[in-house]
């Protein structure tokens, strides 16, 4: 568990210096391939407003900011 709360970690860091470039989808793709190999189930990608309410981790910005891609398990 501690290695992939490390590497949900280190996605959101370099989703977060990617993104200005990407879409919301092509990034969110991406995010999912990434949790997907390493074995990860039960788990949803949100697409949300810069500071909306979530429940959940920031693993991702797009859109230059103003989006976030919020990991969700369960």
């Amino acid at each position: 568990m501690k290695k992939f709360m490390l590497a949900v970690g280190l996605l959101s860091l370099a989703g977060t210096a990617l993104a200005d470039g990407k879409s919301c989808e092509e990034l969110k793709a991406e995010i999912a391939a990434k949790i997907d190999a390493k074995g990860a189930a039960n788990y949803s990608l949100e697409i949300v407003d810069k500071g909306a309410a979530a429940d959940g981790k920031v693993v991702g910005k797009c859109e230059k900011g103003t989006k976030e891609i919020v990991y969700k398990r369960g």
